[in-house]
């Protein structure tokens, strides 16, 4: 390579270094362990397929939200006063055997596949560790190399009304960045990597904790911020949807910017720029 070719930025159709290798790694491992999180905690929530506000919540006590199934056999799905039928969904379903089940959710959604509560806190709990220790590390990793400084810092000009507008009008028309600008996160991308790193996955952390009658022997105050243990699992139970909800998203833009190439990037590391279109439309 010449003193020039080392001087002139990236340009669309260069394949070029995009992921490092710690992040190719927490993000694989990462899939993986939500994916049997999300899977073990359905089965532990079939076991009590109701959620409250407060500390205490049992059968007689007043819900949120409940998933069930009624005497006539139609399965339903009430938040607050709304309440959905989901029969074959949810509350009711068929198993692979064509046995008729009355569980929150069906046996393809759970880990394991058949109703087994002790099986799926083993499941959960040694994912959890995973997921914990995963994080600590990454994050360390991500201050120490300058990745959050670099990367997912919001800079004053990005917080602006018009430059956010802009970017959201750009998502929707699906006029993704090219050229060197696509080595970049924009404003919407940095918004929610962020709130899944600094919120959300210290969000199910925190609050697996408070849900746990360990915690109240040397650490009672993580569960009093949350207003009791049936606020906590609320809290983590929203959490965890928020989370699928941020991966379909996710799955969708891969999907939309080019999937064999996005997908090559977490792997390898190599990214091939998309071509650059004619400036125009450009923030203030």
């Amino acid at each position: 390579m010449n003193r020039i070719e080392q001087v002139l930025p990236p340009r669309g159709g260069d394949l070029v270094k995009r992921h490092r290798l710690s992040t190719r790694i927490w993000h694989w491992i990462n899939a993986v362990t939500l994916l049997v999180m999300l899977m073990s905690g359905l089965m532990i929530f079939n076991a009590h397929p109701h959620l409250y506000w407060g500390e205490y919540g049992a059968n007689f006590d007043a819900s949120w939200l409940d998933i069930g199934a009624t005497r006539g056999g139609d399965g339903f799905l009430r938040i607050g006063p709304l309440r959905i039928e989901t029969t074959g969904v949810l509350g009711v379903w068929t198993d692979p055997d064509g046995v008729t089940r009355t569980r929150a959710f069906p046996w393809w959604a759970t880990i394991p596949s058949r109703y087994s509560l002790a099986d799926a806190r083993i499941w959960h709990l040694a994912f959890a560790w995973v997921l914990a220790l995963g994080l600590l590390a990454y994050l360390v990793w991500s201050l120490v190399n300058g990745h959050v400084r670099r990367d997912l810092h919001i800079r004053p000009s990005e917080w602006k009304p018009a430059h956010i507008w802009h970017d959201v009008k750009q998502h929707a028309r699906l006029r993704f960045a090219t050229g060197a600008e696509a080595l970049r996160y924009n404003v919407l991308q940095k918004l929610s990597y962020a709130g899944v790193l600094f919120v959300l996955l210290p969000l199910m952390i925190v609050t697996g904790l408070a849900m746990s009658p360990g915690t109240d022997a040397w650490a009672p105050f993580v569960t009093e911020v949350f207003g009791g243990r049936q606020s906590a699992r609320s809290v983590h139970f929203i959490c965890a949807w928020l989370l699928v909800a941020f991966f379909l998203v996710h799955i969708v833009m891969v999907l939309l910017a080019g999937p064999l190439n996005e997908l090559r990037a977490m792997v390898t590391g190599r990214y091939r720029l998309p071509r650059e279109r004619p400036a125009k439309d450009v923030p203030a």
